[in-house]
């Protein structure tokens, strides 16, 4: 058979023949070169010749562009791209309470805080001043007793050698408190003492007025709680015997007065501040008669509370009138004169106003009285200026 002229076994051969040089043609092999200092190596894809006739122009392309960058093996190498950076998330911020200052001016602040702070009592008609040893120590007058009086005491401690009728008092506290962290802080007060008795009409002066440093504090607070509108603080304080006792001037022994003090904002205007705490004697001068009777000294378990409004709120300036009802039970003690000084309450009411300067200073105006038939005082007056850092 001819197709076309040709003989149909040649014509079959011929097709077979081109159909296997385009088959070798498209046969790649990896070829492995190494460079003169054998330190690299590099892969390239080329294209073999094909059966007949020279290679490709497309073979030679490639050979001549994989061998062209045989000393660079270690380029391609580099060329992938690093790994993405992992971002930090950003730091956050540790939001601190802010503690508003306290409003009251007798009941103890719950806000531990760094501050100093100057305030002046003054006092009139305090008719027991020795019982259970809470202001001065027992009556001197017990020394001059003769000696076959059961009641004869050459130790007692306080000023004498008269029982004075009442006396009047004022005093000026120092204080300095430091708070190193939010919610703890330590403080001392230097209490200084102007004391003037009182006699009954033509009687001679129980003893002479006398003024100088009295019993120093040191102290400590503890914020249990401490949220925008809560605070709950434990409070130790400290009463060391600095004052000359014989001057009126001291309680002649050491003290510890645990206390709670809590503070609670029922609004942006309206707070309300509470204390508790017993002041207990870690002393006490010889009870009367002087043997086989309990201490002079005794515990005074204590209480406050006490409400405050701002009444006007400027951006530098707050006003507040302020309220407090302050109380006493004496637990146990003796008092010159008195047979029933255990189990005594004592209730006074506090009014003053708190005027507050910007975001450090504040005055405090106030004004107390008895409500009950035993006192302390019969009235008291207070002024008090604070800088809170």
């Amino acid at each position: 058979m001819q197709i076309l002229g040709t003989p149909a076994p040649l014509f079959i051969f011929v097709i077979a023949l081109s159909s296997m040089q385009s088959s070798a043609a498209q046969k790649r092999f990896t070829a492995t070169a190494a460079d003169s200092t054998g330190s690299s190596t590099l892969r390239a894809v080329a294209v073999s010749e094909p059966l007949f006739g020279s290679p490709s122009t497309d073979a030679r392309a490639i050979t001549r562009s994989a061998f062209r960058y045989r000393d660079h093996a270690d380029l391609f190498a580099m060329q992938s791209p690093p790994p993405p950076k992992v971002s930090k998330p950003p730091k956050q911020k540790i939001e601190r309470v802010t503690i508003d200052p306290s409003m009251v001016g007798y009941i103890d602040d719950a806000g531990p805080r760094t501050e100093v702070r100057i305030r002046f009592d003054a006092a009139v008609h305090d008719d027991t001043p020795d019982r259970a040893e809470f202001f001065y120590s027992k009556c001197g007058c017990y020394r001059g007793l003769p000696t076959s009086n059961a009641a004869y005491d050459p130790d007692a401690p306080g000023p004498g050698p008269g029982i004075p009728q009442y006396v009047n008092f004022q005093q000026l506290y120092l204080l300095g408190e430091y708070a190193p962290y939010k919610r703890l802080s330590v403080f001392s007060q230097i209490p200084i003492r102007w004391l003037q008795p009182h006699s009954a009409a033509g009687t001679a002066a129980a003893f002479a007025s006398s003024d100088g440093i009295s019993d120093l504090q040191l102290g400590l607070k503890f914020a249990v709680i401490v949220t925008p509108r809560t605070i709950l603080t434990a409070q130790l304080r400290s009463s060391l015997p600095t004052g000359d006792s014989r001057s009126g001037l001291g309680t002649n022994h050491a003290s510890l007065e645990p206390e709670i003090l809590y503070s609670q904002h029922l609004s942006d205007r309206l707070t309300v501040e509470a204390e508790v705490g017993d002041t207990h004697p870690l002393g006490s001068s010889h009870g009367v008669p002087t043997s086989g009777s309990p201490g002079f000294a005794g515990d005074v378990f204590f209480y406050g509370v006490g409400p405050s409004y701002v009444a006007m709120k400027r951006e530098n300036f707050k006003l507040a009138p302020v309220l407090e009802l302050v109380g006493w039970n004496v637990i146990s003690g003796l008092a010159t004169g008195r047979t029933d000084t255990a189990g005594v309450n004592i209730v006074n009411l506090k009014l003053g106003l708190r005027m507050q300067f910007g975001a450090h200073s504040s005055l405090y105006e106030g004004y107390g009285i008895a409500l009950t038939s035993q006192t302390w005082y019969r009235e008291i007056f207070r002024t008090e200026y604070r800088y809170t850092f």
